[in-house]
């Protein structure tokens, strides 16, 4: 076995106990975790069956399955990353959304406040 399927099995494996240990602690949401472990089995996936990765590779069209695993494990982390942009991009649109909000109550609270102050005065 080359050392490339070795070194990624270890990798998916150490960040398979990192997200589990950053979902218990708290640091990550049990929702944006599910994204990265998947891809993290996938990975281990693939690294412990040289069946399925030579089946990808003729899928794909190449001859070496630690190429095919690189190209698999690069795009299942950028489906990753693309889905975590979509959130980003929803996050700042309901903070922008959430700020408009603040800035009219705001607005119609110093208008009570003035309208209160001419009345009394």
């Amino acid at each position: 076995m080359d050392r490339l399927p070795l070194i990624m099995m270890a990798f998916s494996i150490g960040l398979i106990l990192v997200i589990l240990v950053s979902v218990r602690r708290e640091h990550i949401r049990v929702e944006s975790s599910v994204s990265w472990l998947a891809a993290a089995l996938v990975l281990l996936g693939l690294t412990s069956s040289q069946a399925a990765l030579g089946w990808i590779a003729k899928l794909i069209g190449i001859q070496d399955p630690v190429s095919a695993l690189l190209i698999v494990s690069g795009a299942v982390f950028l489906a990753v990353l693309y889905r975590l942009s979509l959130k980003l991009s929803q996050l700042k649109d309901s903070n922008i959304a959430l700020t408009q909000q603040l800035a009219i109550l705001e607005f119609r609270l110093n208008s009570l406040n003035e309208k209160n102050k001419e009345a009394a005065g």
